[in-house]
């Protein structure tokens, strides 16, 4: 055993060996920087500036998740000194303890079985003793033994991949899904006319009011919820919405543009905000703590929280087809027949709280919770096995699964093409309505419009503040007069009392 102990040293291990295993990390990690630069440069010869940013948001990603890395490994040693009461180790179990014979062949079991087999098992084993002894002589257990780092350390690492593969996925189904309006844009740009008589049009026997508007009162409202329930899940958006929405915002933003290419904007709007989704924000890491110190035994927490996704893909679906449905309302309550088209009034007041950006920090959160659920629970099944307690009953673990699916799939084809096209129904314009030359012009000339309205505030803030002081200087003598007199005043009052 102590030959065995020493072998695993890295002092008592053949360079050859060290060698060969630090070439091949190297040559991997090169590999993959490699692939990341030549993709990096494939997206700006082809003038894909947001999907670049979003490259970079994942490299942004990877070097976080190294700097986790890093601080795991250099303080795992520190965390596992750091010894604790054993009676706090008792509560908020994600596994009943077993007894203290059983846990001591068991931990051992599963060092060896967790581990990586041969020198890295023996080395966890020997480590792992070296701490729990440390804590022993005190009367105390380690806060974390070096086994569960190990393994948060590889936990951490694949839920951050399984995000991004996730939502890499997300964006290349609902890509797939709006690309098929391009159709639809090509016929209405093919088939405008010029300055011709305007006919008119009855907005009961348009198809857009038809299918949209479900009559007037308190009964039509609620159906008009149900109805925009089931319409996310089969043709979310027909092609008289299409046709409408590009209407009312061409004739809002750029009603001197009428060959506007709708389209092409919407789809640069979805690069913009994919950089957005594919990262991993402050406030996701907070859930990731948070639903880990709620993945206690006996409370199911994961198979609850696998239905708060869901609840809120569905919300934010049947809000986004209701936007529809309001904007169809909006015209069919105040006109029965119109000259021309019929054209919807973009609007804020019909997004939650006025704000159409909400709808994707939401989607964000689902797919990361997604991530989570799924990442979860093969690292689970890679690491301790199906059996596992930790892993639940299969009751529990099913409906995850088929969630997890459902999720990824609606979200894909019917919840971010709505998101695509619905949130443009807003009351502003995003500055992709611009290409990329006239935006950096945009931007520059706002930034030095900034600038000269700073330094024209700060001159007469300077200017107003040097008049007050001649102001001061010039009225100090008569003030001085003034409230002498008011004093005196004063004085002669108090005596003559």
């Amino acid at each position: 055993m102590a030959a065995e102990g020493e072998a695993a040293a890295l002092e008592f291990t053949p360079t050859w060996i060290v060698a060969a295993v630090c070439s091949l990390i190297v040559l991997l990690s090169l590999v993959a920087e490699r692939c990341l630069h030549y993709l990096g440069k494939t997206l700006k010869k082809k003038n894909q500036k947001p999907l670049f940013e979003a490259l970079i948001k994942v490299k942004e990603e990877l070097m976080l998740l190294g700097f986790i890395s890093l601080l795991l490994t250099v303080f795992q040693g520190m965390i596992q000194r750091t010894c604790i009461p054993e009676h706090w180790t008792f509560h908020m179990l994600p596994c009943e303890k077993p007894d203290e014979k059983a846990g001591e062949a068991a931990t051992t079991e599963h060092f060896v079985a967790v581990g990586t087999l041969g020198r890295m098992g023996r080395r966890l084993l020997s480590e792992g003793a070296a701490g729990a002894e440390h804590c022993q002589k005190k009367g105390k257990v380690p806060l974390l033994s070096l086994e569960a780092i190990h393994q948060l350390h590889i936990f951490i690492f694949v839920l951050a991949i399984t995000h991004v593969i996730f939502s890499v996925t997300t964006m290349l189904l609902g890509g797939a899904q709006i690309h098929q309006w391009k159709q639809w844009e090509n016929g209405i740009q093919k088939d405008a006319t010029g300055n011709g008589p305007k006919k008119i049009t009855h907005l009961r026997h348009h198809e857009f009011i038809k299918k949209r508007f479900k009559g007037i009162g308190k009964d039509s409202i609620i159906l008009s919820w149900l109805h925009s329930f089931g319409k996310q899940f089969y043709r979310s958006v027909s092609k008289s919405d299409y046709t409408t929405m590009r209407l009312g915002f061409i004739m809002t933003h750029c009603p001197g543009n009428p060959k506007f290419d709708f389209h092409r904007y919407m789809v640069r709007v979805l690069e913009a905000d994919f950089k957005k989704v594919v990262g991993i924000s402050w406030y996701l890491w907070v859930f990731v703590v948070i639903f880990l110190l709620l993945n206690v035994n006996g409370w199911h927490t994961y198979f609850w929280i696998a239905f708060l996704p869901l609840f809120l893909l569905l919300a934010i679906g049947t809000k986004l087809e209701h936007v529809i449905a309001q904007l169809a309302h909006d015209v069919a309550e105040k006109h029965t027949a119109i000259e021309g088209d019929v054209i919807v009034k973009p609007s804020d007041e019909h997004f939650w709280f006025g704000k159409p950006r909400i709808i994707l920090y939401l989607i964000h959160f689902i797919l990361f919770q997604n991530a989570f659920e799924i990442a979860f629970f093969f690292w689970i099944l890679s690491t301790y096995g199906f059996d596992s307690c930790i892993m639940g009953q299969v009751r529990f673990i099913v409906p995850r699964l088929v969630i997890g699916v459902v999720i990824q799939l609606l979200c894909s084809y019917s919840t971010l093409p709505l998101y695509a096209i619905v949130t443009q129904m807003g009351t502003c314009y995003k500055k992709e309505i611009f290409n990329e030359h006239v935006q950096q012009g945009v931007l520059g000339w706002a930034q030095k419009v900034k600038m000269r309205k700073g330094l024209k505030a700060a001159a007469a803030a300077t200017a107003s503040k040097d008049e007050s002081t001649i102001n001061a200087d010039s009225a100090g003598p008569s003030v001085k007069i003034e409230m002498a007199k008011a004093g005196d005043d004063v004085e002669v009052v108090g005596n003559t009392g």
